[in-house]
């Protein structure tokens, strides 16, 4: 693998050294195609939240931000803070989507899935986030089927400079942070402390015992600029929480806790010469979660759970002029997962009898941008995969842009993705069986959009329709006649689909008033058969994705001190399961609306005051079944930068 690395760097930086960077094009996306792109000429679907956006949203969780600001997902959570949560993207499954923080996959080894909780994600110490919608496996692996989110941190800027901010508001709720960072010659640095804390509320909608939780995060982002040419970067990242959760269903019981940390690292060395630019790059994941059943009865039963990635990859990009560039990468990850053993759910459902399990991921890719006329913009690239146990897979991709003046732009792309099973889906009942018959999930994607600027009016509208269909479902249980009791899990013949349309415009109508209006239609089906004579599984639509979902934001600067915004959210039907004291049932969740309300208020001597009113109107909802929801809060943030 070393040498594979080692004769890409030394090929492509041995070629002819001429530096051709685009210098009319303002580079605005910095991922959509792992290298630097203007979103002018980006054929994939890309939506941006920026540092101020991020910071003036009155949200602490990256979850609920991309949730209020952007169309096109879909965010639940199972109770208050802390909960299991989870994005979907263009009507998928939360497992259908890549997370990365600073190029640090974030998905878990351990949980069922292989998939990332939001939860306990903090939003203070970010400054960019790009979400990547239609299928990204060729350039970002297996798993993002329906998109990828990246995530960057904040980075030392030129000075030094010291925030520290404290939150006071409903539930019991406060927390404050504390950064500093700075740039200095060849040397910059960010760091950051923080501490978010609630006495919470019942995640059970028939119990009124508060959940706690607690959420201590320490980020350090630090890089060095050996010369022109050679840059370092380290980052690093610990979380520690502590939630105490209400289990619904098949049990019953609300005194269960979970104490997790996460631990993220990162280190890369980036080579640049012009022409040639190089990232190789080791990045670290480790997830331990202890969880505790009965933790206030005289012999609670407790389980751990530990996952581990390991990677190493290059990502490089060589510039043959100036509209024609190759990107190319190498990945070889390694994940690990320690997991209870002889666990059961119940009394003999789905036993699982192992205690550590392990695969082992080699990736090669390559993707031409490239301008084959002077309106069209391109890309193709292709993926190999070799998996450990499920074997070579490849993937594809390819996108079209084409600029029809100054302001409107048509695109479209194409793709084809996989899924590995997670390690879970693999080993759950410790059936050899299992993992030699489990084949991964296969998709194609389809999106075509425009986006059009209207500078008489200050108006950005864009639609995009898009189509996503796999085979391979996992889903389905098969008896273990080897191993007792248990079951393993399979692969169905269902073809799961979704086919949707996303709108969104901004209109800035005064120089102190701006308007998001955002709607997206989403049909989407996960090809089993309902269960249900009443037709009540909402013509199978897949689990928690709202047929129908809207979203508005208002924002009036009232002088250069104060700002207010009001938001307006809709979120249609849902269709949902889960167990009950009768076992496993499927409902309809009913639709509802969220009023929300934020303004800042710059005071003297750098001096900020923030402040939320979420749910004005107190509105009774859910987001996944037999959990509740907060009503209304308030909070109030204190911000001051020495």
């Amino acid at each position: 693998m070393l040498i594979r690395i080692l004769s890409l760097i030394l090929f492509f930086n041995l070629i002819e050294s001429v530096k051709v960077y685009a210098k009319d094009i303002p580079i605005i996306v910095i991922s959509a195609g792992k290298s630097p792109q203007s979103l002018s000429v980006v054929g994939s679907d890309v939506s941006i939240l920026n540092e101020k956006t991020i910071a003036s949203s009155g949200e602490s969780f990256v979850g609920d931000i991309l949730s209020e600001k952007l169309m096109g997902m879909n965010y639940f959570q199972s109770g208050g803070y802390g909960t299991v949560s989870g994005i979907q993207l263009r009507g998928q499954p939360k497992r259908y989507s890549t997370v990365y923080l600073n190029g640090i996959k974030l998905s878990d080894p351990s949980t069922p899935s292989n998939d990332y909780y939001f939860s306990n994600l903090i939003s203070n110490s970010l400054e960019t986030v790009e979400v990547l919608k239609g299928s990204q496996s060729t350039l970002y692996g297996h798993g993002a089927i329906a998109g990828t989110i990246n995530l960057y941190s904040k980075k030392g800027k030129e000075g030094h400079h010291q925030t520290g901010a404290i939150n006071a508001g409903s539930f019991g709720t406060r927390s404050m942070n504390l950064s500093y960072d700075g740039k200095e010659d060849k040397f910059d640095y960010f760091f950051e402390a923080s501490n978010f804390s609630s006495d919470g509320i019942s995640a059970r909608i028939d119990d009124d015992e508060k959940d706690r939780y607690r959420n201590d995060n320490y980020v350090a982002n630090i890089g060095y600029q050996i010369n022109d040419q050679i840059r370092i970067e380290t980052y690093i990242n610990y979380t520690d929480t502590f939630l105490e959760y209400d289990a619904v269903g098949l049990s019953s019981t609300d005194d269960n806790s979970s104490d997790d940390q996460q631990t993220l690292f990162s280190t890369k060395l980036i080579l640049d010469n012009g022409n040639v630019l190089n990232t190789i790059a080791f990045n670290k994941t480790y997830f331990l979660r202890e969880t505790v059943t009965g933790y206030e009865s005289a012999a609670p039963s407790k389980k751990m759970y530990e996952g581990q990635r390991d990677s190493i990859s290059l990502v490089g990009q060589y510039n043959l002029d100036l509209d024609t560039k190759i990107v190319y990468g190498l990945e070889h990850e390694m994940d690990e997962a320690e997991l209870p053993s002889n666990y059961t759910t119940g009394s003999t459902y789905h036993a699982q009898k192992y205690a550590s399990a392990e695969e082992e991921i080699n990736s090669q890719y390559l993707d031409l941008q490239f301008r084959p006329l002077e309106k069209f913009y391109a890309t193709a690239g292709l993926r190999r995969d070799n998996h450990s146990i499920a074997g070579d897979y490849n993937t594809g991709r390819a996108t079209l842009a084409y600029k029809l003046n100054n302001n409107s732009k048509i695109r479209s792309s194409f793709g084809t993705g996989l899924r590995f099973p997670s390690l879970n889906e693999y080993y759950f009942g410790s059936s050899v069986l299992n993992r030699s018959s489990l084949v991964p999930e296969e998709s194609t994607s389809f999106d075509f959009g425009i986006d059009k600027i209207v500078p008489k009016y200050n108006l950005n509208f864009s639609a995009t329709l898009f189509a996503i269909d796999y085979d391979n479902y996992i889903g389905g249980w098969a008896s273990n006649t080897d191993n007792g009791n248990a079951y393993v899990q399979k692969n169905t013949s269902a073809t799961n689909k979704s086919r949707g349309i996303e709108l969104s415009s901004n209109w800035k109508i005064r120089k102190d008033l701006n308007i998001n209006l955002g709607y997206t239609f989403t049909d989407s089906h996960d090809g089993s058969t309902c269960s249900n004579p009443d037709d009540s599984c909402n013509d199978e639509m897949n689990v928690r994705i709202p047929k129908n979902a809207f979203n508005s934001t208002i924002t009036k600067s009232f002088n250069k001190d104060i700002t207010g915004i009001v938001q307006f959210k809709y979120v249609g039907e849902r269709r949902d399961y889960g167990g009950s004291d009768n076992g496993f049932k499927q409902v309809i969740l009913g639709d509802y609306s969220l009023l929300n309300l934020y303004a800042d208020y710059k005071l003297q001597n750098d001096y900020k005051l923030n402040f939320s009113l979420k749910n004005l109107l107190n509105e009774k909802y859910n987001e996944a079944l037999n959990y509740s929801t907060p009503g209304r809060s308030m909070n109030l943030e204190l911000l001051k930068k020495f």
